[in-house]
């Protein structure tokens, strides 16, 4: 076995405990305020952006879908990822949050397909796990990594709760570091941001 896979394997295993823990003990009233907003540095960072990419966030994941509001008033489309198989692919597609979803696959939702899939500027991702080195730790499917590789001028950022700093993510030679990212408490910026 890889053993760059099983490291990943069970800094997934360490970042999903740690991310449960914190949540089951966070204040509800802090967790209901978390990612409403974007910080200053990172609404500049994004201001001449069209679309923006958010996701569903599930179970103890950080709910990154609560920015919408602040994007749309921002004058930003806001769009949500579809699964389209289990090879990896996925596009997005525009959404409001008054509009309906549909079951995905792997626990997902999508918007309607509408006008169909759009290209975005911006890339908000989940992620288990990141380093200060911007490295992202995602759930093994590659789907970002492969959204990240067809959109490469989009900025990159990751959305987590503090507790998934790791102190270092291994990367592979076709992962693309994040530009950002965004905790309960802090916007960390790579170099190249």
């Amino acid at each position: 076995m890889n053993s760059d896979f099983s490291n990943k394997t069970s800094l997934r295993t360490l970042a999903r405990d740690r991310r449960s823990a914190f949540v089951a003990t966070l204040d509800p009233l802090a967790h209901r305020l978390a990612f409403k907003v974007l910080p200053s540095p990172l609404a500049r960072r994004i201001a001449d952006a069209h679309i923006v990419t958010l996701y569903m966030g599930l179970d103890d994941e950080a709910p990154a879908q609560r920015l919408a509001a602040f994007l749309i008033t921002q004058g930003k489309t806001v769009a949500l990822p579809r699964v389209l198989d289990r090879l990896g692919s996925m596009d997005f597609l525009p959404w409001t949050p008054d509009a309906p979803l549909i079951p995905g696959p792997f626990r997902t939702s999508h918007p309607e397909t509408g006008d169909g899939p759009v290209a975005p500027d911006v890339i908000i991702a989940p992620l288990v796990g990141f380093d200060r080195a911007m490295n992202r730790l995602g759930q093994g499917g590659g789907y970002y990594d492969r959204a990240f590789a067809r959109f490469p001028d989009a900025v990159r950022i990751g959305v987590a709760w503090s507790v998934q700093e790791l102190d270092d993510v291994p990367a592979d030679p076709w992962d693309l570091p994040l530009h950002m990212v965004l905790t309960e408490v802090e916007l960390i910026e790579g170099e190249q941001a």
